[in-house]
């Protein structure tokens, strides 16, 4: 099952990719959330490696999902793959620079199963995908206004 959402951003991609690896910033919105995030590579710079322990509840149950970034190719994309008891994704971030103050990002989700209780639980993903779809578009275009406000904050404050 996969899901794709576009946005375009008024800011630069190098300014687009600092906040994007900004990963301090998203630890403590999760916390704010109610999920606990947990880093467990042990790295101090960015990049391929980084490794996350994730904990909150999901439709209903608690659940501890590893989270680690298996591609860095600064300032165009991130990959990051990840899962828990049968549930598997990986979500690919691009950044295309469409001026030198526009940007244009991109997130992937993809989600496979498995096991029989995660194949289960994606299935019921799958029936309502049309209703899930729109609700990821919602939050990735809120989240690129967010970007979007940051970004001139950091500019200037600069």
């Amino acid at each position: 099952m996969e899901f794709v959402s576009k946005e375009d951003i008024d800011a630069p991609i190098k300014q687009v990719f600092k906040l994007l690896t900004d990963f301090g910033f998203f630890e403590r919105a999760a916390l704010r959330r109610g999920i606990e995030v947990q880093r467990v590579d042990g790295r101090q710079d960015v990049g391929r490696g980084m490794a996350w322990i994730i904990t909150g509840m999901m439709r209903g149950k608690l659940r501890n999902i590893r989270l680690t970034m298996t591609e860095y190719n600064a300032p165009n994309s991130m990959t990051f793959t990840g899962g828990e008891k049968g549930l598997d994704g990986v979500m690919k971030v691009e950044l295309v620079a469409l001026s030198r103050k526009r940007t244009r990002i991109t997130i992937r989700v993809e989600l496979s199963a498995s096991t029989l209780p995660s194949r289960l639980l994606l299935q019921s993903m799958k029936l309502g995908r049309g209703k899930m779809q729109t609700r990821f578009q919602v939050r990735l275009a809120e989240f690129a206004a967010e970007l979007e406000e940051r970004a001139g904050k950091s500019t200037s404050s600069a």
